[in-house]
């Protein structure tokens, strides 16, 4: 967002009435014993399955799992677009089961909704697609037009507004559709596979300014997506789903750093580095000669990285060479691998506390090839 669009963001959201930011202090989702089949002619499938969850107010949720999962399912329940078989959705600790009509229109403008392949109206332009939520509730022009322009500001769009979705690119398009959800002033905002459609760079670009609206406003936003980098990169907690149960939920530096379940394996798997081809080519298993160099992996679930010095000195002066580091930090903390080679004279023996794994994975005889 340029320096003018942010000082515009933050002027718009400075003009959000009183009320309407008490409104942003809820935003709490709580599943209970949630499950969910479908009925057809070819018989009954389950989607969902004794699914227990909370999610908090202002943080951001993410939903993965493969195809098939749940996922999508799962997500709907929240704005009531797919009713339960069974179990509750609470939002703010309200049955939405339990609301009418008005009730149920009331809680869609509480919830707002961006998708995987925008929704964009072609033949309107971006203000009107913006303001059409506001249209079909009725609110008075003057107001439709100041809180457009502050959706629009918001996102990085000022300027955008008599543009037509054509004329844009898929990351415009995309913050043409959070504007709109936004429009409404929602205390929740559900993220359907909202950047599958994106090349990489404008996915980065579309994950922040997710992450600037939930510092700004103070929105929970829950997401569903099936790429892990995504996660990382934005969410505070994560719940993976495997045929319609929860596999395994929590902070996503804690799934990421030991993840226990094999789908969240699974999932986690194009993220992880594999051992050095160049490496994987020299390594043999035990040691051949008094020249040969114990391969140290170090992996790091969340425990602080030490120094190298530090590392060097527990080597007892046999020297130490580092081969390859896959460190990743999320949400402050250290996930990921180092490989250390050690100076010929013993294997290494390195204090339990240095990380969450030590273990010798091989020996080399020449680590400068």
């Amino acid at each position: 967002m340029t320096g003018a669009a942010a000082t515009l963001a933050r002027s718009a959201v400075t003009e959000i009435p009183a009320a309407a930011a008490a409104i942003r202090k809820a935003g709490t989702v709580r599943f209970e014993g949630l499950g969910k089949t479908y009925r057809s002619s070819a018989g009954e499938v389950q989607a969902l399955s004794s699914i227990d969850l909370d999610i908090r107010a202002g943080e951001i949720f993410g939903i993965i799992g493969r195809s098939g999962a749940g996922k999508s399912s799962l997500l709907r329940t929240i704005n009531r677009l797919e009713r339960p078989t069974t179990g509750r959705v609470l939002v703010d600790g309200e049955d939405i089961a339990l609301l009418d009509e008005a009730g149920l229109v009331a809680l869609r403008r509480r919830v707002g909704m961006i998708f995987q392949h925008f929704n964009l109206l072609s033949a309107k332009t971006v203000y009107e697609n913006v303001a059409l939520p506001l249209r079909v509730a009725g609110v008075a022009r003057d107001e439709i037009t100041r809180r457009v322009d502050q959706a629009l500001d918001l996102v990085g769009l000022a300027g955008k507004g008599g543009t037509y979705p054509s004329r844009l690119s898929g990351g415009q398009k995309q913050r043409v559709g959070i504007a709109r959800a936004l429009v409404s002033r929602p205390e929740i905002l559900l993220c359907d596979e909202a950047t599958s459609a994106l090349d990489p760079e404008t996915t980065v670009s579309i994950l922040r300014l997710l992450r600037d609206i939930n510092q700004r406003l103070g929105l929970t936003i829950v997401l569903i997506t099936h790429e892990m980098s995504v996660i990382r990169e934005i969410c505070d907690r994560v719940v993976v789903l495997e045929r319609g149960e929860i596999a395994e939920q929590g902070e996503v530096w804690q799934v990421f750093g030991a993840p226990r379940h094999p789908a969240t394996q699974a999932l986690l798997q194009p993220l992880q580095h594999g051992l050095p081809e160049d490496l994987a080519d020299r390594l043999h298993e035990t040691r051949r000669g008094p020249e040969d160099q114990a391969v140290v992996e170090l992996t790091f679930a969340g425990s602080a990285v030490p120094d190298l010095a530090q590392l060097t000195e527990l080597a007892g002066g046999r020297g130490l060479r580092l081969l390859s580091s896959q460190i990743d930090r999320i949400q402050g903390r250290a996930i990921g691998k180092l490989l250390l080679a050690l100076g010929p004279g013993g294997d290494a023996e390195f204090p339990a506390h240095l990380a969450d794994r030590t273990r010798i994975i091989g020996y080399v005889d020449d680590t400068d090839g």
